[in-house]
């Protein structure tokens, strides 16, 4: 969360500038990208370990956890972000935009860029269907064989087939690994295509405001927990 703070910094500083330099945003642009491809294949190397703890992770609060998609944000919200930027900033500097003055972020999408964002809404929803159809034969499982055999075949469960209950558990442990990192590059994915639509100035604008919820829900989560005696 720390390193997601000096991103938001960092990126509110680009966007910030002036004059506004667009080779200094194409950079950060690739910077942030490139550190959600490394947390990606760092969560892929420890998923292989112990897959179950990133679906409902100790280290996000409980609001976070029941948003959780298949071990982090669903891919198809950040483009519901998008259609709410639109409509938020339009609002916001609606007389402005009136006067024709241009600032250049997410709520000036042209009508293609719209188009593309639709266009990209489909098959992402399309891509998360075939995901929670795997998730949901995964959760099947667990009531069928062999797990279901090794509960009828003993009444103590810290007996004789504890090596027998570990392979069937490391097993829906290996299939959940593959759908959390299936998931991850969905994520990564759908990020880089919208930013491919967005103009540099638009990435910039789109990627703070995607920092700031992650954040805040966090500290919203946070107190939340306090209040409720969880943290």
């Amino acid at each position: 969360m720390i390193q997601q703070q000096e991103v938001l910094e960092e990126l509110l500083q680009v966007y910030n500038q002036q004059p506004i330099e667009e080779q200094r945003l194409i950079f950060v642009i690739h910077k942030v990208v490139e550190h959600m491809q490394e947390y990606n294949n760092k969560r892929s190397q420890l998923a292989m370990i112990d897959a179950p703890s990133f679906f409902s992770p100790t280290w996000c609060t409980s609001i976070e956890n029941s948003y959780l998609w298949l071990g982090g944000c669903r891919p198809s919200l950040a483009i519901r972000l998008v259609y709410s930027l639109c409509g938020s900033e339009l609002e916001s500097q609606l007389s402005e935009y009136l006067q024709g003055v241009r600032k250049g972020n997410v709520g000036e999408l042209s009508a293609d860029q719209l188009r593309l964002v639709t266009e990209l809404q489909c098959r992402v929803i399309r891509e998360e269907e075939k995901l929670l159809t795997k998730m949901a034969t995964l959760q099947e499982d667990i009531a069928d064989y062999p797990l279901t055999g090794l509960v009828n075949n003993s009444d103590d469960p810290g007996t004789e087939l504890n090596g027998q209950v570990d392979r069937a558990l490391d097993t829906h442990a290996d299939g959940l690994a593959g759908i959390l990192v299936d998931s991850d590059k969905l994520r990564l994915r759908t990020l880089k295509e919208l930013l491919g639509i967005f103009t540099p100035l638009q990435a910039v604008d789109y990627m703070i405001a995607s920092k700031k919820l992650h954040l805040r829900m966090h500290q919203w989560g946070l107190r939340r927990d306090q209040r409720h005696g969880r943290a």
